[in-house]
């Protein structure tokens, strides 16, 4: 299949803080390296991630000048090198975020993830090597494939599909009930108007749950201790209230009276993508619920925005193509 010399991208500017976006464009390649897959972006999806690195202390590690934006994308495969195996033309494909990451056991402490420190997804054309694309699960939409990146949200409907009642807080009783309706089992609590510990172990017994996804921060913390069961875990991926906390140490004790534990999860391998898209593939979740609002590639500049204001419920998506 042939392919334009050219495409464009939306790249962070070099601009002191806040920083935007920027329309570039940029060069393919005339030739592939053996093991090459070109493919062309059909839709992105906005992470928290790629707001915070417009602003300046947001984001806690270093990220590349004028890089593309963006590290979730859908996408086709329109050109192969000579010796690739596990891809055909047409093939619908992700990159793995962090391109380090391929079984999850490297010992590297340092990543190279999409949009940060590597070139993102917000473009019209990506060149990966094989071993860091994953195919997509058949039965999605371009655009419901990117809805996987919405973590509350995509937490819900992956708990529904495993058997396990989710229990989801916010300050909103608008965002509330549009996850609440997704299934009558998901319950749903406002912590602004709410005790939220008195509330968690009201539904399950007394006892805390099972496991909880803090994409908030370590300043969550406590109250994730509170809330979690004896012998549960806590899931720490997100920052979203900065990187500071106000709480004794001593706090910490609990994790050791409540035989607990906090796993710290920074992305995913390729492998970990694999099993998830497999497992969505299986129970064929339906992605559209978690899709807040389509945006044109154009457009790209407001749906920053639109991420900035919080007035989302689940997924932001671009749709390049």
């Amino acid at each position: 299949m042939s392919y334009p010399k050219t495409y464009r991208s939306w790249r962070r500017s070099t601009t002191p803080y806040p920083r935007s976006l920027v329309l570039s464009n940029d060069s393919l390649p005339d030739t592939l390296g053996a093991k090459d897959v070109l493919i062309r972006i059909h839709a992105v999806s906005l992470n928290y991630r790629d707001q915070a690195m417009l602003q300046e202390g947001k984001y806690p590690v270093p990220v590349q000048d004028g890089g593309v934006s963006a590290s979730d994308c859908a996408a086709e495969v329109v050109a192969i090198g000579n010796e690739v195996k596990k891809f055909s033309l047409g093939d619908h494909v992700a990159p793995t975020v962090d391109l380090w990451s391929i079984t999850g056991d490297e010992r590297k402490m340092d990543d190279f993830a999409l949009g940060g420190i590597g070139p993102g997804t917000l473009r019209e054309y990506a060149i990966f090597e094989e071993e860091v694309l994953v195919k997509l699960p058949g039965h999605l939409s371009w655009e419901e494939y990117l809805g996987t990146g919405g973590v509350s949200v995509i937490a819900v409907l992956i708990c529904l599909a495993a058997g396990i009642k989710p229990i989801i807080t916010s300050s909103s009783d608008d965002k509330l009930a549009k996850v609440t309706r997704i299934d009558p089992s998901v319950q749903g609590i406002n912590y602004k108007t709410s005790d939220v510990k008195e509330e968690v172990l009201k539904l399950t017994g007394g006892k805390g749950v099972d496991f909880v996804l803090n994409n908030i921060g370590i300043s969550s913390i406590p109250l994730d201790l509170d809330l979690v069961r004896k012998d549960g875990s806590i899931a720490l991926v997100g920052f979203l209230e900065g990187f500071t906390a106000d709480f004794s140490p001593n706090i910490l004790m609990t994790i050791l009276l409540k035989a607990c534990k906090i796993q710290g999860i920074r992305g995913y391998s390729r492998v970990d993508f694999e099993d998830l898209c497999a497992f969505l593939d299986e129970k064929k979740v339906k992605i559209e619920l978690v899709i807040d609002k389509v945006f044109s590639f154009e457009e790209a500049p407001e749906a920053f925005k639109y991420l900035a204001s919080g007035k989302h419920v689940g997924k932001i998506v671009v749709k390049v193509s």
